[in-house]
């Protein structure tokens, strides 16, 4: 106020200020603008996706008026195919992904407590060599793969080609990596004091991870296995190559079929099929969300 009055008795105009739509735009209101241009660009796909799962025309080209027809006949469709066993892929899909997330997180929390809790010739190399090895992905060794389960399948069928039991193995091999060293850097913020304490009391090694400190990770725990869940049921290449029976397919490999054939190309029947497959997904992320968001505290120490 004194200092208008100065401007005004000194002859000089008071600066305009500007509206409070302005001011707020500028402060805070572009960032709100861009977080919806890109909900917005992510979600136009799955609503697309949506629309035309429920199109009966078969074509994507008639659902470019969303939701301009709404049928259920897709989905029903999706079970009634016998030479494309969808219920089959689904539950092959749901199968092979919790066992190989599971033993993905498993074998990870044991070789991260050993790189955390162990002193022992060879650590540093190994954990270096566990981000060299992940530098180059499982798709260049396609054609090792496959040989080595024809090999394997002439001694252990239940392990070579077209077994399911064959493909969790070779999802297990690359277990040990980039999610051993996420698993390696969560271990080290619990305090060791806690694995001394527990040791004074008895304990050994196999207790103090099973009864103590996989309780206090779980946090990464859950990410480790809903990001290999995700993972391996979105997993296509060495997926078709080891499975050869459409009755042992997974829902990426089963899927394909919709669309693969020149002749009968049916991409609603594929948009509901893949409606359908993002919801184990989408479960197991609302499944987790709680011990990702709360498992900080509720595993705190005391």
């Amino acid at each position: 106020m004194a200092d208008t009055t100065l401007r005004m008795a000194s002859g000089r105009p008071a600066p305009r200020r500007r509206p409070s739509l302005v001011r707020w735009f500028a402060a805070t209101g572009w960032r709100h603008l861009v977080g919806i241009v890109t909900v917005l660009f992510a979600i136009f796909p799955l609503v697309y996706v949506l629309s035309a799962s429920l199109n009966p025309s078969g074509t994507l080209v008639g659902s470019n008026q969303l939701f301009r027809t709404i049928d259920l006949g897709n989905y029903v469709e999706l079970f009634q195919r016998p030479s494309q066993p969808y219920a089959a892929w689904f539950g092959n899909t749901l199968v092979i992904g919790i066992v190989s997330a599971a033993g993905t997180v498993f074998l990870g929390a044991l070789a991260a407590y050993a790189f955390s809790r162990m002193r022992f010739r060879g650590r540093r190399v190994g954990l270096l060599s566990l981000l060299l090895v992940q530098m180059f992905p499982q798709l260049l060794g396609v054609v090792a793969i496959f040989l080595l389960l024809s090999a394997i399948g002439d001694i252990f069928p239940a392990l070579g080609l077209g077994s399911q039991l064959g493909l969790i193995m070779v999802y297990l091999g690359g277990a040990l990596g980039v999610n051993t060293y996420l698993m390696y850097g969560f271990f080290n913020t619990v305090p060791t004091s806690i694995d001394e304490a527990a040791k004074l009391d008895g304990a050994g090694h196999a207790r103090i991870f099973f009864t103590i400190i996989l309780r206090l990770v779980a946090p990464i725990l859950a990410v480790v296995g809903l990001l290999s869940f995700v993972g391996t049921t979105g997993e296509f290449v060495i997926a078709s190559v080891v499975l050869t029976e459409p009755s042992t397919q997974t829902l990426a490999v089963g899927l394909y079929q919709f669309v693969s054939q020149e002749t009968s190309k049916n991409w609603t029947l594929f948009s509901a099929g893949a409606v359908l497959a993002a919801v184990p997904v989408m479960v197991l992320f609302l499944f987790l969300q709680r011990y990702i968001v709360g498992g900080l505290t509720a595993g705190a120490v005391k």
